[in-house]
């Protein structure tokens, strides 16, 4: 787990969420070009940087597929709850057809 002070900043787009990358060189491998830093595990490169550069990879990759589920499920809610109101409106529109059908009957037999 990566507490907030090391996590870059996720930015959302319309669509996703994209991790920012603050290093312009190869994940793990020390201080990048920026003057910014990803921790001193990371500063110092070698094998634990990338390693903690490939766990991080790896948090955000899971990030992002749990998002991308929840959206899924989210429309899927939606969807349904769609599909009902027209069930709904359908069963209105054909009661108020029928009261209409009637009342034209009702409407003749008065007029003859």
């Amino acid at each position: 787990v990566f507490s907030m002070s090391f996590a870059p900043k996720l930015y959302l787009t319309s669509r996703f969420a994209v991790r920012m990358s603050s290093s312009l060189g190869e994940l793990g491998s020390g201080a990048g070009k920026g003057g910014s830093t990803g921790g001193s595990i990371r500063d110092a490169g070698g094998a634990f940087g990338k390693m903690e550069a490939a766990r991080e990879e790896e948090y955000f990759y899971k990030l992002q597929k749990l998002q991308l589920k929840g959206l899924k499920e989210q429309i899927k809610k939606e969807l349904e709850h769609h599909e009902e109101q027209m069930k709904n409106h359908q069963e209105v529109m054909e009661r108020h057809k029928k009261r209409i059908a009637e009342l034209e009957k009702e409407e003749d037999s008065i007029a003859k």
